[in-house]
């Protein structure tokens, strides 16, 4: 096929902008605000809601098999200042769990770890007030890990494996740079970098923002 000179210019700087585009994109992930949360087990759903309670589903996270329920309980730590209409997530655990920010911590008057989601031995007690029954967990309340979700496919094309540990840089209103983030590799998984509310506000960047993976050498 013959081009005119216009249209090969064009052609050319189409395809120059695809790649640039496209190593602009390399590396870059979806940011998603976790808010403080709780998980918790069927014994406990019982207790706090009525024997034989359901979770109402509110809508799917980004995870599949995740969501936001319905039901918001109430949080109080040895302060006694309560924390209310914190939502529950589902589906129902082997474990409850409660996951709060540092901010939040201050507030309840713990100590959480910072953890991988369901690492909850030797966390934070904390109690978790229903409309039909107290639970008191002597151990379960932690901060939640950043971490990065990603399928299969998406750790190879990272180059990364489920457990290591990568930097990722976020160029918000505060151009941050986050170390030891976790790596979590699934093939159910779909790609989404999770911190909580305090660094969200920290690095100034919403559910959406692009953050991009430094791959340790």
């Amino acid at each position: 096929m013959n081009y005119t000179d216009q249209e090969l210019k064009v052609l050319i700087d189409t395809i120059v902008s695809a790649v640039k585009d496209g190593e602009k994109n390399e590396g870059e992930i979806p940011v998603g605000i976790s808010n403080r949360h709780i998980h918790l087990t069927r014994e406990h759903v019982d207790i706090l809601f009525g024997k034989g309670y359901r979770l109402t589903k509110l809508k799917d996270l980004s995870q599949p098999g995740q969501y936001a329920c319905k039901e918001q309980l109430t949080l109080v730590g040895p302060s006694m200042r309560a924390i209310e209409g914190v939502r529950v997530l589902g589906p129902e655990r082997k474990q409850s769990q409660v996951e709060i920010s540092r901010t939040d911590s201050f507030t309840l008057k713990v100590k959480p770890p910072v953890r991988e989601s369901g690492d909850i031995k030797g966390s934070a007690p904390v109690t978790i007030i229903g409309p039909k029954g107290i639970v008191t967990l002597n151990e379960g309340c932690i901060i939640a890990n950043r971490h990065i979700h990603m399928s299969e496919e998406e750790g190879k094309r990272f180059g990364v494996r489920d457990g290591e540990y990568v930097d990722v840089e976020l160029n918000g209103e505060r151009r941050s740079l986050f170390y030891d983030v976790q790596i979590r590799v699934h093939k159910d998984f779909r790609l989404e970098m999770h911190i909580d509310t305090d660094d969200a506000n920290a690095a100034g960047v919403g559910n959406g923002f692009q953050a991009k993976l430094l791959k340790r050498k």
